[in-house]
């Protein structure tokens, strides 16, 4: 079935581009990864047909030319910061990293570390990589930057660095996260790899924004609202508009450090290979897009999402007041509201009927499924139950799961496990399932129906717990939640 991004034809005018920027500088190309390599959703979601792991794709068609570096803030070591997606911390996403691209077959040379910092989550860092026989180099703070340019390109700045070395004409530089320092490790080496007679270039490689695509289109305003947390703000290109008379879309924090990055281009080489941060992109995915009205709905969906999970965080404490201006602002240029998500209204008019935490699936069909919490369930898994009933055309009144079943697993609970909250969550009711199975012709047929929440649209009309979030998440369903704590407490698991 055609879909509305077009994968097959991504994947190879991304290769051709990126092969092609590589002989524009002869021996080697530092290429700037943003963004996820991995579980890319946000693209997925806003551009359907693009699969979480197509850049992955689109690399792995070229790696024998490439290999992969990881820049890792020593900041962020220090202070054991945290991925939101994942829970993981910073170092521990580093090590995942390497795991995951060795295991599909991708090179991993070695890991910078950036800012460095001789402190001890730092030095136990090294230690790990040491003992994993990981090839690791140190990057430093460089005082003056990014004014001091006399001073950023001498050997006192850029050539401080140690000396990454890398033996492939492609080096893909990632990072666990934002603000780990890709962009300097990549000018650092350049300005290295200029002194030992190789002449390497410089790329960056975002999937968002999309630079032939207008300002305010929701794809764009999608991105903005993902990274709301980093104060980034898509705008006009002012240099590519000067240089070419066009018009492009990137975002702040390229325009802002263009000027320092052609300056240093200019003293290592005596001349700039770009005009303009559009110039320095190579991004093909706004080429491959087949049916604009649905990236358009996906796109407008997706800033409704954030706008929840926004409201979320503000209340979590994870961002202050003015986040949530910025998000209705971005509805308003995409011209939605709130109320437009249908699962919302849904799971808060369950709650008001039952006076218990609700949840409602939106299926993709547009079947809206509710459940609320029992004394045996909590609301997603009796959402869940009651979706799959639907889906397999079971009638609602019959009982899938047994005494037999529940019972044993609500006793483990309670007097093994000693937890004080015993009804089944949503990743538990599964297991039951799969376990009456067994015996019970309905209950697969039930379990059968999982690939088809794939898609599904959810709202809780309470803060859910972290385990039933990652089970709902393995399932394909997007999730939003109420900023409220039914139960009052501090701590949910």
């Amino acid at each position: 079935m055609k879909t509305p991004f077009d994968s097959k034809k991504y994947l190879t005018i991304q290769r051709e581009n990126i092969l092609k920027r590589i002989t524009k500088f002869g021996d080697k190309l530092y290429l700037e990864f943003g963004g996820k390599l991995f579980d890319d959703y946000h693209a997925s979601r806003v551009l359907p047909g693009f699969e979480p792991d197509l850049k992955l794709q689109m690399l792995l068609g070229i790696k024998d030319k490439a290999e992969m570096i990881i820049v890792v803030n020593a900041n962020d070591i220090n202070s054991n910061k945290v991925r939101g997606d994942s829970g993981l911390t910073y170092q521990e996403e580093v090590f995942r990293l390497i795991d995951a691209y060795k295991d599909v077959g991708l090179f991993v040379s070695s890991v910078v570390i950036s800012f460095y910092q001789d402190l001890p989550n730092v030095k136990e860092f090294e230690r790990r990589l040491k003992n994993n026989h990981i090839a690791f180099y140190k990057s430093f703070k460089i005082n003056g930057y990014p004014q001091n340019i006399s001073l950023i390109v001498s050997d006192e700045g850029l050539g401080k660095n140690e000396y990454v070395k890398t033996t492939r004409p492609l080096v893909v530089v990632t990072a666990p996260g934002p603000g780990s320092g890709k962009m300097a490790t990549c000018l650092s080496q350049i300005y290295l790899d200029n002194k030992n007679g190789i002449r390497a270039g410089y790329a960056k490689y975002e999937t968002f924004p999309v630079w032939n695509l207008p300002l305010n289109h929701p794809v764009n305003l999608a991105y903005e609202a993902a990274t709301i947390d980093l104060n980034d703000v898509n705008m006009i290109d002012p240099f590519h508009l000067e240089a070419y008379g066009k018009t492009t879309v990137n975002y702040n924090r390229d325009v802002e450090v263009f000027p320092l990055l052609k300056t240093i281009f200019e003293r290592i080489y005596g001349e700039t290979p770009y005009n303009s941060p559009t110039d320095m992109g190579v991004n093909m995915v706004g080429l491959a897009i087949d049916d604009e009205e649905k990236v358009i709905k996906a796109s407008k969906d997706e800033i409704l999402r954030r706008y929840y999970e926004t409201r979320l965080k503000i209340f979590q404490g994870k961002l202050e007041n003015e986040s949530l201006e910025k998000m209705e602002m971005l509805l308003n240029k995409a011209n939605i509201s709130p109320d437009q998500r249908k699962c919302v209204k849904a799971a808060l008019d369950t709650q008001e009927k039952e006076g218990e935490p609700s949840v409602a699936i939106e299926l993709p069909n547009g079947k809206m499924i509710t459940g609320h919490r029992s004394s045996l369930l909590g609301a997603s898994a009796a959402a869940l139950l009651n979706a799959l009933k639907m889906l397999a055309k079971i009638d609602k009144s019959l009982y899938l799961l047994s005494p037999y079943v529940i019972n044993p697993m609500k006793d483990l609970k309670e007097n093994y496990l000693h937890k004080k909250a015993t009804r089944l969550r949503a990743e538990e009711i599964l297991l039951a399932l799969s376990i009456q199975a067994l015996s019970n012709p309905l209950a697969e047929l039930a379990l059968k129906q999982l690939p088809k929440l794939k898609g599904s649209q959810m709202h809780a009309s309470t803060t859910l717990s972290q385990v039933d979030l990652v089970t709902l998440k393995r399932l394909g369903i997007d999730v939003t939640q109420e900023p409220i704590n039914y139960q009052k407490k501090l701590y949910n698991k």
